[in-house]
């Protein structure tokens, strides 16, 4: 059975070295959609794949991160990075560029990291990440499976080196909420939620 799970964000960036002019050279923002697919043969004890409230705990913050910044990709021009940074006190960094290909693949990767660092609490068994769908606009959209989201020819991506600024960081609950999860160490404790 596969359950979903659709959360919405703003956000801007550049594409570099995309065919359109208006895309690779100017910053612009989308109303993007992420939707979460969760697949299991099983149910746990609230005969669910898994709560939709944990879901919304824990993955919704990851995908709140993004909202009202910038992402910006690492190889980017230098100082074209300083100043964005300088001027908007709400980015992420990216080891890729951030098209709606390499932003499903990183929440993929994420996700992926969320359900492996969290300890299930009720007898939820072999949930996995089916796919990751993130929609840039209305009629465009970009489904990252997990060959995509660890495939070499896409580039691989590590997790570690996606950095979020001080503001961001300063909204989430656990400020070390992304380290837990890296470290997979992300505990949930249902009767807080």
């Amino acid at each position: 059975m596969i359950i979903r799970k659709l959360f919405k964000f703003e956000n801007a960036h550049i594409v570099r070295g995309c065919t359109t002019q208006r895309c690779s050279e100017n910053i612009h923002g989308h109303s993007y959609k992420v939707e979460i697919l969760l697949r299991s043969q099983y149910l746990d004890h609230g005969q669910m794949v898994y709560d939709f409230g944990l879901v919304k705990h824990t993955m919704k913050q990851l995908v709140d991160s993004f909202d009202h910044a910038i992402t910006l990709w690492s190889e980017d021009d230098p100082q074209y990075l300083e100043d964005m940074k300088k001027h908007s006190q709400r980015w992420v960094q990216l080891p890729v560029s951030p098209s709606a290909e390499q932003f499903a693949r990183v929440f993929f990767l994420a996700i992926e990291q969320i359900l492996q660092a969290s300890k299930m609490v009720n007898d939820e068994k072999e949930v996995v990440l089916d796919s990751v769908i993130v929609h840039e606009t209305d009629s465009g959209y970009a489904q990252a499976f997990k060959d995509d989201a660890h495939s070499e020819n896409m580039g691989l991506i590590s997790l570690d080196t996606i950095l979020f600024s001080d503001a961001i960081k300063s909204e989430w609950g656990d400020k070390n909420w992304w380290k837990k999860i890296l470290s997979n160490i992300l505990i949930i404790n249902p009767s807080k939620i």
